[in-house]
């Protein structure tokens, strides 16, 4: 039997259809990310307010695995013309993505292009500095950046007779902390997370020393690693010092070194900002929070630390309509509104000032003491040192760094010679970038 509509039924499929019509309308932008568990929700949820507060555009959020995964995805994807909009990538895929030669479309370019307002000023200096050219052109969006910090076991300290509320400022005072966290029967004084990161890169930026020539790398695909100077060589001799005497762990290359903290193993901790959430959730003490340790007989220490997490990238080769919607969404990301909840979500940065300044006067920081404290080393104008690190395939330079450090804890190198090797090797590694994208 045939149906046939009743005009009034006619009436509802047509404006179902229209619904339907105007529901499909909306262009799709795929955003890829590397984002899981909780962080991941909290992506997917960012991506259906912003849907749902228009109706032109839809983000379409899809999880390509780790950062390197979905770095390489992105890149093969280009190169098939099946690229996504957007592809979030770590910071120190930085530099080979800005020299991925016509595979960008770069912020500055996209928000000029589209009308939307843009005020560089308004995001953290050392934030937006990590990710713009120098004279200050925004490439990439900064999203999900941390800084390293020092987290102590408060409880630990008042059993060794430590001040649970003076955490320790210089290195000597780490080294004594720890030495009486051993005492008082803790099985290390002290750990850290992702070496390279905490103990070379942001140490160099915390007392105003390069890590590379030609300002970290920003001035130039020429640059060299700078990282046996006469301080790095003593640091890292120093922490194998202590390490003999039982006084520091070493726990791995990447962020290993917060379960030895936040399970009681060891009473001092650096690593990332990021790792508050997960800190607060497992450790069963209290625990505080603050700046990195320094150095105090060198002049300009402390300055400030630079950042870790990732940004998001824009790929070429889309519509101009479609990239009005990716900067309509970067603008929504830069809504203080947005950023104060995902910093206090996370723990990773707000990227502005006025989202920093809407979570201070919301009683946040009085309330949970602690991601205030990677703003604050952070908000600080930052010099040709401490702006960022920006070197081609520094993934490889960074694996190049750990393997020296390892043969230092494991006593295999003197550190003045592991640091001498780490340049070495590493400057080749460069040179093959520089002379790879002349």
């Amino acid at each position: 039997m045939s149906f046939r509509p009743t005009p009034a039924r006619g009436l509802v499929f047509a404006a179902l259809f229209g619904l339907a019509g105007a529901a499909s309308a909306a262009t799709d932008i795929q955003f890829w990310h590397s984002m899981t568990g909780a962080l991941g929700d909290r992506v997917v949820s960012i991506a259906d307010r912003f849907n749902k507060s228009q109706s032109d555009y839809k983000i379409v959020p899809v999880y390509k695995g780790s950062y390197p995964e979905s770095m390489t995805a992105a890149i093969a994807a280009y190169r098939a013309k099946q690229a996504p909009h957007i592809v979030q990538v770590f910071e120190v895929g930085t530099a080979t993505m800005m020299y991925s030669k016509g595979a960008i479309k770069p912020v500055y370019q996209l928000m000029a292009d589209s009308g939307q307002k843009f005020d560089p000023k308004a995001y953290i200096s050392a934030v937006y500095g990590y990710y713009a050219t120098p004279d200050g052109k925004l490439l990439s969006m900064p999203f999900n950046s941390s800084t390293p910090v020092f987290y102590i076991n408060k409880d630990a300290f008042q059993k060794a007779g430590l001040d649970p509320n003076d955490p320790p400022k210089t290195w000597a005072a780490v080294a004594a902390a720890a030495a009486k966290l051993k005492v008082s029967g803790e099985k290390c004084g002290f750990t850290f997370g992702w070496p390279s990161w905490t103990q070379l890169e942001n140490f160099s930026a915390w007392h105003n020393l390069p890590f590379a020539t030609k300002q970290n790398g920003f001035g130039g695909l020429d640059a060299r690693l700078a990282i046996n100077g006469p301080l790095q060589v003593r640091h890292i001799g120093n922490l194998k010092a202590w390490m003999d005497k039982g006084y520091v762990t070493y726990a791995g290359r990447t962020n290993e070194a917060e379960s030895k903290f936040y399970s009681g193993e060891c009473g001092m901790l650096m690593s990332s900002s990021g790792a508050f959430a997960n800190i607060s959730r497992n450790a069963k003490f209290k625990f505080g929070v603050s700046q990195m340790p320094y150095y105090p007989d060198i002049p300009g220490a402390p300055q400030n630390s630079i950042i870790g997490g990732a940004s998001l990238w824009v790929l070429s080769g889309h519509k101009a309509d479609d990239y009005k919607g990716v900067a309509k969404f970067f603008a929504f990301l830069s809504n203080p509104e947005i950023q104060a909840e995902w910093h206090q979500a996370t723990g990773y940065l707000p990227i502005t000032y006025a989202a920093y300044e809407l979570t201070k006067k919301s009683g946040f920081y009085d309330k949970t003491p602690g991601p205030n404290v990677a703003v604050e080393q952070m908000i600080v104008k930052t010099t040709s040192n401490s702006r960022g690190i920006r070197l081609g395939n520094f993934v490889q330079v960074r694996n190049v760094i750990e393997e020296e450090l390892e043969a230092v804890w494991t006593g295999k190198k003197q550190p003045k010679q592991a640091l001498d090797d780490a340049v070495k090797r590493g400057d080749e590694i460069l040179v093959k970038f520089q002379q790879a994208n002349k």
